[in-house]
């Protein structure tokens, strides 16, 4: 059971991955030190739209990267990354051209997180930035090189649950119990005050109370498309869908995207807002380094409050981080070393070479985040500049699993044009609207805003006028002859018995349907209602704990309650002397029904799935037993024929 570690498992998790831990896992690529630091900020600008818009209009990207991934299952089962997929759209020139855009993105996404945790750490603790800037990549490479993907997952998992955790203590403590505020009428009596001492231009009436705001809502279209970028064009949320049973594919990112509200909403409504309530003293650039939570936890817990930040910060760091790690490491594995460097590497070798990738790309982004720190750029600049930069690869990498029409001239020519154009215009709204060029100026949200539209609308565009013009109607089939480097066991072969047509056309008709719904909700919906009374602003605090707590009780006891088989096999090879466990254990093996999604009525299945439950009781069996197995009547001549298992020396 416990023999697969191989270059395939690294970097793919055995394609295993059951819709809760999917889910969080989702949710943790999804958390990164900005989520927490920059959520806040926006509530710190905006008030209360602030928290909404950078939840609201980043989840829906997540929700609909699910159908990415029941294409992926349906199309590409056996692709590693994305780039696989391209070269076998588009050829090799198509593959080293996205490998650019993905490396751009991991290198942005990975900045942000280094950048932002080594401010927030280095004016908690006073430590060096420098030291800051290299400690953390390292603490990353330590597990990522030894675990690779299954590794995130756990950690993932782990991380999540402190979060959560202290999610909570932060929202209780703002509106319960804190002596300064404690009180959701008491924190909207404060902020009304502070409106009027210091009105927010653009927002109505000047006040933190409002959804109406202008600023609020240029920055939720910014986000939406900056959004688009990293999620598409990182290989992370491919690895994850790659990753993924088939049957939890596209359900892992539709919870994953709903647990991930809750966090950026509810931390911005308590440490956002609590900083404003209590007028701290805190300047733009502060906030814009991400200081705000640190700022707002300091103030009401005092010392407590600042471990709190730094454990979240590193939570999200190390969970976030690992996983860009480990799909960089993909990328340079199985799209440049394995296909033109060792074209006949075994799976133990590449094996190695990802482990030693992730080492490299670590000190790479040790050295490149020293260099932004030198150049002043700082996690809001890098946080601004996503759009810009990632979009114009979204239209074509969405296009390579779900329109056959898009050719390989269409998808480069489209992916160049977008960021061409969309760098162009960053610097020309930049250089109209402030005069000069800059750090300060290009970090602006109408510079930051345009630069982002132009990357993604003329990326589409492109990609599909050049379709209809010259298309190139892909067959489907081709993509399903990507190699698997490694054995298959018998987890990946009960797995593709979930892969039939039936169940993953399904699966397509469900996903678009929470798309279409959640999407309508929280972009136009939500977005209708005015915060100006204050019983509606009570309604607001409410909603964001009601989503903390159950967000937080799915995260903890969803991944639990499906491995629960898993965990009762652990416990009996532990506690012998509680046949029950055994029972337990073995029941998800020995029902063939059992948490699948296409299995039910099939013959092969259900004796594959026999063999299974077979092996795991072998598997499970204790020091007594194998006493006994040498005896006369071994114990497994019991379960299978005597031909086909040995007894154990």
């Amino acid at each position: 059971m416990f023999d697969r570690y191989n270059s395939e498992h690294f970097n793919t998790a055995g394609r295993s991955v059951k819709t809760g831990l999917i889910s969080v896992d989702i949710q943790s690529h999804w958390t990164w030190s900005s989520t927490l630091l920059q959520s806040a900020n926006q509530a710190f600008q905006y008030g209360v739209a602030g928290p909404y818009w950078y939840a609201g209009a980043a989840v829906v990207q997540i929700l609909c990267f699910g159908i990415i991934a029941v294409y992926i299952k349906k199309r590409a089962p056996t692709s590693h990354t994305v780039l696989e997929i391209v070269h076998a759209r588009w050829g090799t020139g198509a593959r080293i051209v996205f490998l650019y855009f993905l490396l751009v993105t991991a290198i942005i996404v990975s900045g942000q997180l280094i950048l932002g945790g080594s401010a927030v750490i280095t004016s908690l603790t006073g430590m060096n930035i420098y030291a800051a800037i290299f400690i953390i990549p390292f603490t990353v490479v330590l597990y990522t090189s030894t675990g690779g993907l299954k590794a995130t997952f756990t950690s993932s998992y782990i991380h999540t649950v402190i979060i959560f955790i202290v999610l909570l203590i932060f929202m209780f403590n703002t509106y319960t119990t804190n002596h300064l505020l404690g009180n959701i009428g008491v924190i909207y009596d404060h902020l009304a005050k502070v409106s009027a001492l210091n009105p927010v231009s653009g927002n109505q009436g000047g006040s933190y109370l409002t959804f109406w705001s202008i600023d609020g809502l240029k920055f939720g279209i910014l986000q939406a498309v900056s959004c688009w970028g990293i999620t598409i064009v990182d290989q992370a949320y491919w690895q994850s869908a790659i990753a993924a049973r088939p049957s939890a594919a596209y359900k892992g990112y539709v919870l994953g995207g709903l647990l991930w509200f809750g966090i950026p909403f509810g931390l911005a409504t308590s440490l956002g807002l609590a900083v404003r309530a209590l007028d701290l003293p805190l300047t733009v650039t502060e906030a814009g380094d991400g200081l705000v939570p640190p700022a707002a936890a300091i103030a009401l817990l005092g010392k407590f409050g600042g471990i709190l930040i730094v454990i979240i910060i590193l939570m999200a760091i190390t969970s976030s981080g690992s996983a860009e790690m480990v799909s960089v490491s993909s990328l340079i594995t199985y799209d440049l070393y394995k296909p033109y460097i060792a074209k006949h590497a075994s799976g133990k070798h590449l094996l190695w070479v990802s482990r030693l990738m992730v080492a490299f790309f670590g000190l790479v982004m040790a050295c490149v985040s020293v260099i932004f720190y030198k150049a002043n750029i700082n996690l809001n600049f890098l946080y601004f500049l996503m759009a810009t930069a990632t979009c114009g690869a979204v239209p074509p990498l969405a296009a390579s699993v779900t329109w056959n029409k898009t050719g390989k001239y269409a998808a480069i020519f489209s992916a160049f044009l977008g960021q061409g154009l969309g760098v162009a215009a960053w610097l020309v709204e930049a250089h109209i609207q402030y005069g000069v060029l800059n750090t300060t100026t290009l970090q602006q949200i109408n510079p930051a805003l345009t630069g982002g539209c132009f990357s993604l609308g003329t990326s589409l565009i492109s990609t599909i006028i050049l379709s209809y013009l010259w298309p190139q109607n892909f067959d489907w089939n081709e993509m399903r002859q990507i190699s698997v480097f490694s054995d298959i066991s018998k987890d990946k072969k009960s797995i593709a018995k979930e892969e039939t047509k039936d169940a993953l056309d399904n699966a397509e008709k469900k996903i678009w349907i929470w798309c279409i719904v959640l999407t309508f909700i929280f972009l136009f919906a939500w977005p209708l209602l005015a915060l100006a009374p204050g019983g509606y602003f009570y309604f607001w605090v409410i909603l964001s704990f009601i989503w903390g707590i159950v967000a937080a009780v799915l995260a903890f006891g969803l991944p639990i309650f499906e491995s629960r088989f898993i965990i009762f096999r652990v416990l009996y090879s532990i506690f012998p002397c509680f046949p029950i466990l055994e029972r337990l254990g073995t029941q998800d093996l020995a029902d063939p029904d059992s948490d699948t999604l296409g299995r039910r009525g099939s013959s092969s299945s259900q004796s594959s799935d026999s063999q299974d439950f077979q092996d795991a009781k072998l598997n499970m069996r204790t020091p007594a037993d194998l006493q006994h197995a040498n005896s006369a009547q071994p114990l497994t001549a019991n379960l299978v024929p005597p031909h086909k298992v040995s007894p154990p020396s």
